[in-house]
């Protein structure tokens, strides 16, 4: 929010232009990522049978049936489908917050109709401020994915070790998210 309001007392915002870009490039490269790692796991899906043998090779590996399998395979599409959707939506938001940033008006214009242009300073570095600061949270939610995918992958080796990288997933995911040095940094 505080971003989109020094944004409207810019003349030139080809500065937030090229920061909201960067912010996009990385929700894309994620996505990117997703795509790769879906098709690979379609394809381990089309050759279970192959895979299952091969996993069983695997010393502390959990010997399943294929069908238990495919389910861990399944579970792993779920997992990546919904970060590629929340990278993607991620993208189209921080695409709304740079159309929201050229459309602002000039810093001047705001400026010549006094208390009413304060007040649409105001209300747009509320809404702008909200688009991106969701998007940056869609953003977020990709991530927590890719998290999760890590700790599904301990179900090819041992129900148990699922269960505790969940575990050790959320303990990161709380302390970054709720406890973290930046966050007290953020707050301040």
């Amino acid at each position: 929010r505080q971003w989109m309001v020094q944004a409207t007392h810019r003349e030139v915002r080809v500065f937030d232009g090229v920061v909201i870009q960067s912010l996009s490039s990385s929700p894309s490269f994620f996505a990117s990522t997703s795509i790769l790692v879906i098709g690979g796991l379609l394809a381990v899906l089309g050759t279970s049978e192959k895979a299952t043998e091969l996993v069983r090779e695997i010393p502390f590996a959990a010997r399943t049936s294929v069908l238990v399998f495919d389910l861990k395979i399944v579970l792993m599409l779920v997992i990546f489908v919904f970060a590629f959707f929340r990278f993607t939506w991620s993208m189209r938001l921080y695409t709304f917050g740079a159309l929201m940033v050229a459309a602002a008006p000039e810093s001047k214009v705001l400026d010549a109709q006094g208390a009413e242009g304060e007040a649409w300073r105001e209300a747009f570095a509320d809404r702008a401020g909200r688009v991106v600061g969701i998007a940056a949270e869609t953003f977020n939610d990709g991530l927590r994915a890719y998290y999760f995918a890590f700790a599904a992958i301990g179900w090819f080796f041992s129900p148990l070790l699922f269960v505790l990288a969940t575990a050790v997933v959320v303990y990161i995911l709380y302390q970054r998210e709720f406890r973290s040095e930046v966050l007290g940094v953020l707050r301040a």
